[in-house]
This record gives C-alpha cells, sequence and structure tokens, in this order.
C-alpha cells in the first residue's frame, strides 16, 4: 500500500491530475485529524510500568543525539539554517507509526507491535509533539521566546489530541467511537505517501545530494549503530523488547515532521526528498539490520 500510494502521488502530479495545492489540503487533513485520532486511540490503551519508560526513552534520546549531530555539521558545512531545521525534524523523527508498525510485523510477528506502539506513541510522538514543534517555531521564526513556544505546542492538534488521550485513560470508549477513530487513523498512511509522491521533484536531487547523504546516513546507519553499541554491547539488553526498540530506531524519516517541516518552510525540497529517497532505501538497510538484530 505504501508504494502504492507513493507511485500514485508521482503519476497524479504529473498527469496535473490534482492542483498545486493538493499536497497542503492533504497535510492540514493529517496534522488535523489523522495523527489526532491515532493519539486518541493508541494512547488510551497504553499501559505505563518501568519497562515502558526504558523503551520509550530511545526516541527521546535519539532526537537529542540527532541535534548534537546535525548542529555540529550544520555548523562545519555552512548549512543554512532552515536547512539545519529540516534536517532535525526528519533525521530526528523516526517513522515509527505507519511505516515502522507494518514492518514490525512483518520481521518480528504480532508478539512485536505492543513494543512499537508504546514506542511510537509515548516516545515519537510525544517528541514530535514536544521537541518538534519547538524546533519548528524556533528555526521559522528566528528567535521566539519561550512563550510563543509553549503556545506553538499546546495549539499543536496532536499534542492536544494526546493530553485528552491521557485524561480519558479512565474511561472506556465505546465501540463506536473506537472504530471511527481507527477508520480516520487508518488514513494517514495512504494521505501521507500520496501528498510526498506529489511534492516529490527528483529535479531537486541533484541540489540536495550533500545535505541527503548527510541525513540519510545518519538516519540509516549511523543512530542505530550507535544504540546498538549502547543498550547491546555496553548495557547487555537483550530480547525482543530490545530488538524492536533498536528495529525502530532503523526506521526512515517521519513523514509528518517532514510535514511540519514544510508547513514552516523549513527548507521543503530536503525535508521532502529525506523521505521520499529515505522509504525505498530503508526497505534494504531494515533487512540488514533486521538480520543483526535477530541473534541478541
Amino acid at each position: 500500500m505504501l508504494v502504492v500510494c507513493f507511485v500514485a502521488g508521482i503519476l497524479m502530479h504529473r498527469a496535473k491530475l490534482m492542483p498545486e495545492s493538493a499536497p497542503a489540503v492533504l497535510n492540514a487533513f493529517i496534522i488535523h485529524i489523522s495523527v489526532p485520532a491515532l493519539a486518541l486511540l493508541y494512547i488510551h490503551d497504553l499501559k505505563i510500568s518501568g519497562d515502558t519508560v526504558l523503551v520509550v526513552l530511545m526516541a527521546w534520546l535519539y532526537f537529542a543525539i540527532a541535534a548534537g549531530f546535525f548542529l555540529l555539521v550544520g555548523k562545519y558545512m555552512k548549512f543554512s539554517r532552515s536547512t539545519v531545521g529540516a534536517l532535525l525534524l526528519t533525521g530526528g523523527l523516526g517513522n515509527t507509526a505507519f511505516f515502522g508498525l507494518p514492518m514490525i510485523e512483518a520481521f518480528f510477528g504480532h508478539a512485536g507491535i505492543a513494543t512499537g506502539i508504546l514506542i511510537d506513541q509515548t516516545g515519537s510522538f510525544m517528541v514530535l509533539s514536544t521537541l518538534g514543534i519547538a524546533v519548528a517555531s524556533y528555526y521559522s521564526s528566528g528567535r521566539p521566546d519561550t512563550a510563543a513556544i509553549v503556545r506553538n505546542i499546546l495549539r499543536f492538534p496532536p499534542f492536544i489530541a494526546m493530553m485528552i488521550a491521557f485524561v480519558l485513560l479512565p474511561v472506556d470508549y465505546p465501540d463506536w467511537l473506537s472504530a471511527v477513530l481507527k477508520r480516520l487513523g487508518d488514513t494517514l498512511a495512504p494521505l501521507a505517501l500520496l501528498s510526498v509522491g506529489m511534492q516529490l521533484r527528483l529535479g531537486h536531487l541533484w541540489g540536495n545530494c550533500c545535505t541527503l547523504i548527510f541525513g540519510l546516513t545518519f538516519k540509516l546507519l549511523l543512530a542505530p549503530l550507535v544504540f546498538y553499541l549502547l543498550y547491546v554491547k555496553m548495557l547487555g539488553a537483550h530480547g525482543l523488547a530490545i530488538q524492536v526498540t533498536l528495529f525502530e530506531a532503523a526506521m526512515p524519516p517521519m513523514i509528518t515532521g517532514a510535514i511540519l517541516a514544510k508547513e514552516k518552510n523549513l527548507d521543503p525540497d530536503l525535508a521532502t526528498l529525506m523521505v521520499a529517497v529515505g522509504l525505498p532505501l530503508s526497505f534494504l538497510t531494515l533487512t540488514g539490520w533486521w538480520w543483526l538484530l535477530k541473534s541478541i
């Protein structure tokens, strides 16, 4: 489905079957409807424990490592402020939901899905809703004060949905509400890939080769290697939960992060390419990581 929607977006753009504003409309629907629906549905069913905290920590550490890496590389390579912001939002956030969960099921079976949801909803999703929106605000408008960043976070629809979901933890959802939220959440995958396909401009590839190489090398290879060395070699962690956690660390860039970068005008060409090139490449890199992780 991911490949079909991605290719469909490319073909629809080339055939001029949709207006130029179509990706912006799809992105708005994703941010305001699809992602909040997923938050309301899955956070409601989370069970918090000591092990949960250890697994969720990966996404937060990941973003911190990405920030250090891209700030240093950006300074050394003299990347623009907009480019550094785009790299942080795409290279620092993994596609742990609609791409990650199907891949976990394919490689590890249904037993790994619970860990994947945990990582996405209380890890990647919360990082996006807090640090991600703060980074987007900072890099898009110079140096906004703390109050402006907090306002942007509090007004971000996925963050609002996440807070509502936590408040509703003691409340049982009626079956019809769960069904509606699931249907709305299911729109994320096809609409997001369709949007990315529509926005893909291979003509922009040449001018972004350098930054794209830095971004995807970090996202698909270097960052997962750091977590493998930390979790497995240094801490001696093992088992299915750790395998899935490291597998999620190797996911391609988060589409929602790229959408946020584009909405804030943070090097939108690079943000789109990070997703468009990273997704197909990850089929190869994730297979390699699975071969490495299955033995721990």
